[in-house]
């Protein structure tokens, strides 16, 4: 069965990546390849896309300065996007977005201006007011930590918190969101990992255990629900033996059985593949795989639970495997190619 697909993309030759896409795409994925791929909309950096839950509206960061943008779509049956207007993101490069469960609520995070801003929704999807802005102050000792980086806004799957992950002061805070849609901070819930630089967090299906990937340091780092926050279990490297300087790490995913989490490696390109086994909060690092592509960015399991695909931003494609849940076996199956991929949304 085919999965409809929406890829972020870059448009623009910026420090850290010759882009050369022509906007935000979509594709299909026929279990074995991504085809059929298209612009969907023509705006500058898509670099992050969430779709909605109902699949029938679609978000997309611009990742420009001074001031990006966040782009509101209507998305069709046939999978055709038409504009809903555009807000500004409320500072420079915002890298990520994501909308709340309740169709209410849009929250979006700015990478070098190191805000957090929250929109009310329309009925028709359209964004509207912007009910909530934050602006993090400092920084972290690292080079790269010069000042606040968001990162990532993830939804707290317990306390309907909006978490919000922070490279640039190496924390992960937790926001209690009102029904204004407004945010107040718990700062007895942060969670500090300094140097490591904390990047992207995913939870486990059971809420009590998340996932956060540091880039700065390669490390997956285990984290548990004790009471009304979190606690550090452990943290593991991502990298096999024969790794060189200068990786960093990019996306991290659970598997549907939530007994695997897989983690991409840029620089070494591989995705490192971890056993995780909830009953005894154990996580082991079991081995690396080749991507076969460079800088695998994003990483995805389809809808089907059995395979994994991989945006490889680099060299132009999206990689393919199969993956068996029992053994955690990744089996690559080829590559299809597109334009400066970064980010996979399945709608």
């Amino acid at each position: 069965m085919a999965h409809d697909l929406l890829i972020g993309t870059y448009t623009q030759r910026l420090p850290h990546v010759d882009g050369h896409a022509e906007g935000l795409l979509s594709a299909r994925f026929d279990g074995t390849a991504v085809v059929d791929v298209a612009v969907a909309a023509a705006v500058p950096n898509p670099s992050w896309v969430v779709v909605a839950d109902d699949g029938t509206r679609a978000y997309a960061v611009e990742e420009t300065g001074p001031d990006g943008g966040v782009s509101a779509f209507a998305r069709s049956a046939d999978g055709t996007l038409r504009p809903l207007g555009r807000v500004s993101s409320g500072g420079d490069s915002p890298a990520h977005l994501m909308v709340h469960p309740s169709g209410r609520w849009l929250a979006t995070g700015t990478y070098v201006g190191g805000t957090v801003s929250v929109f009310a929704l329309a009925d028709d999807g359209s964004i509207g007011e912007r009910t909530a802005f934050v602006q993090h102050e400092g920084h972290g000792s690292h080079p790269r930590q010069e000042s606040p980086h968001v990162h990532q806004l993830v939804l707290d799957p317990v306390t309907g918190e909006l978490v919000v992950v922070d490279l640039g002061l190496g924390e992960v805070r937790w926001y209690a969101v009102t029904d204004s849609g407004d945010l107040t901070l718990r700062p007895e819930a942060t969670v500090a990992v300094g140097a490591a630089g904390p990047r992207h967090l995913a939870f486990h299906p059971d809420g009590r255990h998340l996932f956060l990937l540091n880039e700065l340091d390669s490390t997956l780092a285990l984290l548990r629900r004790d009471g009304d926050r979190f606690a550090l279990v452990a943290s593991v490297g991502t990298r096999g033996p024969e790794s060189a300087p200068g990786n960093q790490t990019a996306a991290v995913r659970v598997s549907p059985d939530g007994r695997t989490v897989l983690v991409t490696n840029r620089g070494d390109d591989t995705i490192g593949v971890f056993a995780f086994d909830a009953a005894t909060s154990a996580l082991e690092f079991l081995q690396v795989v080749a991507v076969g592509g460079r800088a695998p960015r994003d990483l995805v399991f389809a809808p089907s639970g059995d395979r994994v695909l991989a945006a490889c931003q680099d060299s132009d494609e999206v990689v393919v495997f199969a993956f068996d849940a029992d053994s955690r076996a990744l089996t690559r199956l080829g590559a299809s190619s597109v334009p400066t991929p970064v980010c996979l949304a399945f709608a």
